[in-house]
């Protein structure tokens, strides 16, 4: 399966990253990608449960929206460990309406979701998908990027600094399901770039 995807690198470790083209690259990988996405959104600080055919949602929605950048990390078994998904924030009304005044919405691509299984986590390879989401974007079309990340101050909002990203000092509450059955919101803060 791996051959036929675009490979953008191959890591030492022997994970890809692969660059889905469109919806037939996501339904070859969806049930590798909806475990992985399961998987990560279930533990701290989100703690958030999907059903299968919401976390397959998220991948076929991205890949349809134009302009997107949707990459996978995956081990030669087929085995998803990461993933990066971007594209204009546009296509995210929700975001669109907290940011706006803050970033030239015509001007901003969005960092949509970005994961890593525990196993791989400290190895890289978060970042790499953020360097090569921000190396992917087209700095011709799009002046900024945008992105969500949770409100605890952790690694996650730790590398995006170090990568340039700036605190905006705006939130979100983001309302989801939770492991543990019930539905509350958690707080998300948007981090910026300039291009």
């Amino acid at each position: 399966m791996i051959e036929r995807m675009h490979v953008v690198v191959e890591r030492d470790d022997g994970v890809r990253i692969l660059r889905l083209e469109g919806p037939a690259d996501a339904e070859a990988w969806m049930a590798a990608f909806v475990g992985a996405y399961q998987s990560i959104w279930s533990e701290p600080p989100y703690n958030e449960r999907f059903f299968p055919d919401e976390a397959a949602g998220v991948l076929r929605r991205a890949v349809e929206v134009p302009d997107n950048i949707t990459l996978l990390a995956v081990r030669p078994s087929g085995v998803v460990v990461g993933f990066g998904i971007a594209y204009p924030v546009k296509a995210k009304s929700d975001v669109c309406r907290d940011i706006r005044g803050l970033l030239p919405i015509e001007d901003t691509f969005y960092f949509a979701e970005l994961g890593v299984l525990e196993q791989w986590r400290a190895k890289g390879l978060g970042h790499q998908l953020v360097e090569l989401r921000l190396e992917l974007v087209d700095r011709q079309r799009w002046r900024h990027v945008v992105l969500r990340t949770s409100a605890v101050k952790n690694t996650s909002y730790e590398m995006y600094r170090r990568m340039g990203f700036e605190d905006t000092g705006v939130y979100m509450e983001v309302p989801a399901r939770r492991v543990d059955g019930g539905t509350r919101t958690d707080r998300r803060l948007f981090l910026s770039m300039v291009l």
